[in-house]
């Protein structure tokens, strides 16, 4: 499989980046991390579609609209809670990496549930904003 074009979705909260718990979260901003992966993407020769939304709704609408090769995904607070985001992922059937900024196995018990590890190509967790990077540079690797 070729794959030349990833959609890179960020969860609830994400938008609030660079101010929400510095601690788990670190100061990058949201837009700090999508010029980060915007470079990295050219480096890789990849092209990537970035989206974040607060809603589910419109997240699995999203998806379900998709013409890409692969997904990078940051379900956020959705990771715990959400079928209806899990399904469009299993429907459209697009191989994904889901994404946790915080060691979410070092946190609150109900943060260690995911709806999506098991139909996930991959998980990282707790790599920072480095992790969306580490899944682009998977997904590149698929290439070779």
């Amino acid at each position: 499989m070729k794959i030349k074009k990833v959609a890179i979705i960020h969860g609830p909260n994400l938008n609030l980046l660079g101010q929400r718990e510095p601690d788990h979260y670190g100061n990058l901003t949201l837009k700090d991390i999508n010029n980060n992966l915007s470079v990295e993407a050219s480096k890789l020769d990849l092209n990537i579609d970035l989206y974040q939304s607060n809603s589910e709704s419109e997240i699995v609408n999203k998806i379900q609209s998709l013409k890409c090769d692969f997904i990078i995904i940051n379900p956020a607070a959705y990771t715990h809670s959400s079928v209806a985001i899990r399904d469009a992922l299993a429907a459209m059937k697009i191989p994904f990496i889901e994404v946790h900024i915080s060691n979410v196995f070092s946190r609150e018990d109900f943060r260690k549930k995911s709806f999506f590890s098991d139909i996930a190509i991959g998980v990282i967790s707790g790599l920072g904003t480095e992790g969306y990077c580490a899944a682009l540079n998977y997904v590149a690797k698929l290439n070779k």
